[in-house]
């Protein structure tokens, strides 16, 4: 991962702790050819998550991130996943982060919380 991609998902990170996301992990995702890092976060409701998700996009593009799968609103399904390119982000009930678990489904040994 980049200098730039780091500073950019370290910003997300600090983001996403201060609006009370839990366990923010970033994983690098040096090894996979469509994006360099994964950012995740648990969030506490699904009213949670919209709220988030809704004041993120003004810090993506002010950290110059385009978004590429932009929904008018989060679903109420527990997960929002926002593609960036180099950066994909994933909000998700503690439920959905257990079961799904993408760090050992990516066999991803080295991520940092």
């Amino acid at each position: 991962m980049n200098e730039d991609i780091k500073l950019k998902v370290e910003k997300i990170k600090t983001y996403l702790e201060d609006h009370k996301c839990a366990d923010v992990a970033v994983v690098d995702m040096q090894d996979c050819s469509w994006t360099d890092a994964f950012v995740i976060g648990t969030v506490s409701s699904v009213g949670h998550l919209k709220g988030v998700v809704h004041q993120l996009w003004g810090e993506l593009i002010d950290l110059g991130l385009t978004v590429n799968n932009r929904h008018k609103t989060p679903g109420d399904d527990g997960w929002e996943l926002i593609d960036c390119g180099d950066v994909v982000i994933h909000l998700m009930s503690s439920e959905l982060r257990e079961f799904y678990n993408l760090e050992k489904l990516w066999n991803i040994t080295e991520s940092s919380r």
